[in-house]
């Protein structure tokens, strides 16, 4: 933990986002104080990262995140250790290769994500995040205001095989009878007011079907336009991973998308995701869950959003 003579540090290394904290032994015992210190470097650089963080376990892994809120299980994806720690492994194909931000299928998506490296390639395997708030408030006031009376169906049933043109039998199989075992669809708000900031972010990525009622064309249009100005390079920073790193970020002001460039060599990482609560529009308007009737429990802990006070409300498919 950081003390008198190793004070924390936070330094950035992207324009937009991407801060280097150092001065921190994570580990659930830090103070109070230290915790706040790493809260806002969070909220105000979207993604944090720590090096040297090799004394890391399952166990400290979870007690860390707890400091941050509720731990909370993949809805659909088994744990590493019958917990919380959610597997990222080559051998499962787990880098992901597209933008996104964690679980949006839900609708009380995870507020943050710990990742931490366990076996990283001798090359390759990078991960990128982008801003998504810094992408809406560079966007022209009146791609803004189109935006803020948008909502979008988000679900975890897509054709995984033509975003991945190259994946294996196994990987697909995998994803057909794990990934998308509880075919999930949530209408959120493409313009989120983060509940911490008050900044408006793009609630968009790979999860997203379709814009509500418009037309297949219609909705690939917007979404390639706004989904573009998230992907822009001064939009993003890239970290080159080391055994032992760990990365924070803010889920609902990010996404990332994990490189899958490292041929065959091993990749191991394990992420810890912080529950979150039901997003709302700048209309007020909060996400819908659409299906099933409501979040059923993971294998292990809560139902995302179950550690909130906010409740999932229903509501008929949108058109």
């Amino acid at each position: 933990m950081s003390t008198a003579t190793t004070p924390v540090t936070v330094q950035k290394v992207g324009g937009r986002l991407g801060a280097v904290v150092s001065g921190v032994r994570l580990g659930g015992d830090l103070p109070a104080e230290t915790v706040a210190e790493i809260r806002a470097a969070l909220l105000q650089h979207k993604v944090v990262f720590f090096r040297g963080q090799d004394h890391l376990d399952e166990e400290a892994h979870e007690a860390f995140g707890r400091l941050l809120g509720t731990p909370v299980a993949h809805p659909t994806v088994p744990s590493a250790d019958g917990r919380y720690s959610f597997p990222i492994d080559s051998d499962y194909g787990g880098r992901a290769n597209q933008w996104h931000s964690d679980v949006t299928f839900v609708p009380a998506y995870p507020a943050f994500s710990v990742l931490r490296a366990v076996v990283i390639p001798p090359y390759g395997g990078n991960t990128l995040w982008a801003n998504t708030a810094t992408a809406y408030e560079k966007l022209p006031e009146p791609l803004q205001a189109l935006a803020d009376g948008l909502r979008a169906v988000h679900s975890n049933d897509y054709d995984y095989a033509a975003l991945r043109p190259g994946v294996l039998p196994e990987q697909l199989a995998r994803f057909r009878e794990v990934f998308a075992s509880t075919k999930f669809l949530t209408e959120h708000p493409v313009v989120r007011v983060h509940p911490e900031t008050g900044e408006r972010t793009l609630l968009l990525g790979n999860f997203v079907q379709r814009i509500s009622g418009l037309t297949g064309a219609d909705s690939r249009a917007l979404l390639d336009l706004f989904q573009g100005h998230i992907e822009r390079p001064e939009n993003t920073v890239r970290w080159q991973w080391q055994v032992g790193d760990v990365a924070i970020w803010d889920n609902r002001a990010t996404q990332h998308y994990g490189v899958d460039d490292s041929d065959d060599h091993e990749r191991k990482l394990r992420r810890v995701t912080i529950d979150g609560d039901v997003p709302v529009g700048v209309d007020g308007r909060s996400s819908v869950l659409l299906a099933p009737e409501s979040v059923p429990d993971p294998a292990f802990g809560i139902a995302s959003g179950d550690s909130t006070t906010s409740e999932t409300s229903k509501a008929s498919p949108a058109a």
